[in-house]
């Protein structure tokens, strides 16, 4: 390197890009420290952690401008710590073996097609599918359309299922918040039943809202709803569980811990939230003694969500 160069590009410049490089990446591994306290930065890091890899690029444009090896080496750091993170999602797994899809959509008490949207669901051919803020006026929309292709179905307040397969036992399961009001009904159990298999319990279920507020990420109602239905699905006597639902909460988001550590789902991004400009995946589709082998996104409806697919493997 010549001195004229080294001039230009010198070690000693750059530390705080270099010590901004080394925050994102301790973030990335160690975001569960992250405390929640007033405001619940833990939650509301880990509900958009893989956009901190947008950080990268930024510091590499200002590391350039300042000439900085330093700053540049350091970047390392936080593109070994996303793509430990999240390589995995980018590359996508190969292909695999399913036993059903499923389909999952907060159709939005706002739609102003249910009729379409319920037609662009069945598009998937999916062998279940749950939707959240049905309304009164909606819902003979949606069982007719979805009619004979999906003769079973069951609906307890706002959620529904229909299935191309038999459903029984199906009965409400109390999510409500402690606090919030009468006639808030927000979770479904039934058996699906699969011609040649043993039953498998499917919840649909719709937490509570979070909010962005001058005192920060407000999850309280989410968090607690999301305790009953982790608890609900740990006393369930079935061995197989799939859960179909806006939990309004991504998987890393540890207010959703009581349920993530019954079921699992498949490591795709499939941002589903804001249908305009889609930054998360708040609707899931999560299973216990199954594999959820892909969840993608699925087409724009009349909601405010895009709707999910997912395969599912016994």
């Amino acid at each position: 390197m010549s001195s004229d160069l080294v001039r230009r590009w010198e070690w000693g410049r750059g530390f705080v890009l270099a010590s901004f490089a080394v925050m994102v990446a301790g973030l990335l591994v160690f975001h569960s420290v992250v405390p929640d306290v007033a405001g619940r930065p833990g939650s509301l890091l880990e509900t958009f952690l893989p956009w901190l890899g947008v950080t990268v690029p930024v510091l590499l444009v200002l590391s350039l401008l300042r000439r900085s090896l330093f700053g540049l080496a350091a970047l390392l750091l936080p593109v070994g710590a996303w793509v430990g993170a999240f390589g995995g999602v980018v590359m996508g797994a190969e292909e695999a073996a399913y036993d059903l899809i499923a389909v999952q959509h907060n159709v939005s008490d706002e739609n102003a097609d249910p009729a379409g949207t319920a037609r662009a669901l069945m598009e998937t051919h999916a062998g279940v599918i749950a939707v959240e803020e049905l309304t009164a006026g909606a819902l003979p929309v949606y069982a007719s359309t979805f009619g004979a292709e999906y003769p079973h179905h069951g609906v307890v307040g706002t959620v529904g299922l229909w299935s191309k397969y038999p459903l029984t036992d199906v009965r409400p399961v109390d999510i409500k918040p402690e606090g919030v009001g009468a006639g808030w009904n927000r979770g479904l159990r039934a058996d699906l039943r699969m011609p040649g298999r043993e039953p498998v319990a499917v919840y649909v279920a719709h937490l509570p809202s979070v909010r962005m507020g001058p005192t920060g990420f407000r999850s309280g109602w989410r968090d607690e709803s999301a305790g009953l239905l982790g608890a609900a699905i740990a006393e369930d006597p079935r061995e197989r569980v799939i859960l179909l639902g806006d939990l309004n909460s991504t998987v890393d988001d540890r207010g959703l811990d009581p349920v993530g550590e019954q079921l699992s789902t498949a490591e795709d991004f499939a941002f589903s939230w804001p249908a305009s400009f889609p930054v998360a995946r708040i609707d899931q589709v999560m299973a216990r003694k199954a594999t959820v082998t892909k969840v993608w996104s699925l087409p724009a409806t009349g909601s405010d969500h895009l709707p999910v697919a997912a395969r599912i493997r016994w």
